[in-house]
């Protein structure tokens, strides 16, 4: 009980600070298609919630009312913060209550594309969570600018009415009716209107709760240059893009073929659940054409450095301590959803592991499970170096798909003080112990 009013009253102090941005959690019907609607929680009226634009170290102070009945918390995903105001309850961010207000002061770093999103249980209830509609756009403006291009789009990729439903070996897992593409199915809402000779740049999130995404551009080519907002060190022309849960991906597309055209994903049964936009050329018009792509290609190592030799260690600076994690399920009975374990344990009996600040960590990821998991870091980002067994360098990001069966490598410094969690970024992987706890000090 002290804690918690220690909470309220760390809420109410900041509630006192102007407010730069705003944000309403509340009840909304979201008209996904004509006629059918779907009823959830969102930011300002609106899916995704407004675009926020930031500038890379000016501080900023968004006030947040929660008026959707259940207590509710912003996490701003990707960001370096202090746990106070990161948006996790585990890390000690203080939780809004049901028709109180709160107001969130923060520098924002790294720049790039980042994204805010709820950070709530779900559990069985698929209405609530990232099963909801609480995400939106952050862009945190770099200090220098210099690339520019003709049109920008923000993307936000989402899956809508789950269900649970078990699957053969009895376990249970969420299922969904309709995926979207910012909260509208394919052919319902406006195209993205571009014009010949224009490069454009895209910017896409997967905010779904649990499902992986492939997208593709029919007719056009896609030119990958930053990943979880971190430029890579090799940006390569691809057919299609993969995100994970919470992974993001900016492309750059030279529009050099008139027509209109559909964005949509590349599984034929998740494009026929409505996930697709359509692209449309100026001065062009009738149906939308699309090109089924006959493979799933996608690797992380294509855009990393082309030498994947680590540097020399001429100093223990450069020194890595391990740190190695280790996933797993356990059955918990026909009709449970399975129990997750890091080492062994589940959250929140898992080990809180200490960081010394300024020290580098190797984190070894060991998936001995059957399910790939899109595990992600607060606080900080890591530098990709070993997937599947494959060296590779340079690719920055917060959030990686360690795949069934598979390890990854990933190295970062600790150089956030205080509390850090570290988790799954599947809704279900994560209310079922997927999580844990890091102390830098």
């Amino acid at each position: 009980m002290a804690a918690m009013a220690a909470g309220l009253d760390r809420l109410s102090a900041i509630a006192e600070t102007p407010a730069d941005y705003t944000l309403d959690i509340a009840p909304y019907s979201l008209e996904i298609s004509p006629g059918r609607f779907i009823k959830t929680i969102a930011y300002n009226q609106q899916i995704p919630g407004p675009l926020l634009r930031l500038k890379e170290g000016v501080p900023v102070t968004i006030g947040v009312s929660n008026n959707s009945g259940n207590d509710e918390v912003v996490h701003w995903h990707g960001l370096f913060l202090p746990p106070e105001v990161d948006g996790a309850m585990e890390e000690g961010t203080p939780h809004i209550p049901a028709g109180r207000s709160a107001r969130y002061t923060f520098t924002p770093t790294p720049s790039g594309f980042r994204w805010y999103h709820t950070h709530t249980f779900a559990g069985r209830d698929v209405k609530k969570g990232l099963y909801s509609g609480q995400y939106g756009f952050l862009w945190i403006e770099p200090r220098e600018n210099p690339a520019r291009y003709d049109q920008e789009f923000f993307l936000a990729l989402h899956d809508w009415n789950a269900m649970i439903l078990g699957s053969d070996d009895g376990s249970m897992s969420p299922v969904y009716d309709y995926s979207t593409i910012n909260g509208k199915t394919l052919g319902f809402g406006e195209p993205l209107r571009v014009k010949e000779g224009q490069r454009i740049l895209v910017h896409v999130v997967n905010t779904s709760a649990t499902e992986p995404h492939w997208l593709a551009l029919a007719g056009h080519k896609l030119r990958v240059v930053a990943l979880d907002g971190h430029a890579v060190p090799s940006p390569q022309t691809v057919e299609m893009i993969h995100l994970s849960p919470a992974e993001r991906v900016s492309v750059e597309v030279d529009m050099n073929h008139p027509g209109v055209w559909v964005l949509g994903e590349v599984r034929k049964h998740v494009m026929s659940a409505g996930m697709g936009i359509v692209v449309e050329y100026a001065g062009r018009s009738g149906k939308p054409t699309w090109n089924q792509p006959q493979m799933l290609e996608w690797d992380y190592r294509r855009f990393g450095a082309e030498d994947v030799a680590p540097p020399a260690e001429s100093s223990g600076d450069l020194k890595e301590t391990a740190i190695p994690l280790t996933f797993e399920s356990k059955f918990t009975g026909h009709g449970s959803m399975d129990r997750w374990m890091i080492n062994g344990r589940s959250f929140p009996d898992t080990e809180t592991v200490r960081l010394t600040f300024g020290q580098r960590y190797r984190l070894v990821f060991r998936n001995k499970s059957m399910d790939d998991h899109p595990v992600h870091l607060h606080r900080h980002s890591f530098e990709l170096r070993r997937l599947a067994g494959k060296e590779t360098r340079g690719i920055l990001k917060d959030t990686v798909l360690v795949k069934a069966g598979t390890e990854a490598e990933v190295v970062f410094t600790a150089n956030q003080p205080g509390l850090t969690l570290f988790h799954c970024h599947q809704q279900d992987h994560m209310d079922m112990g997927f999580m844990m706890l890091f102390r830098c000090i």
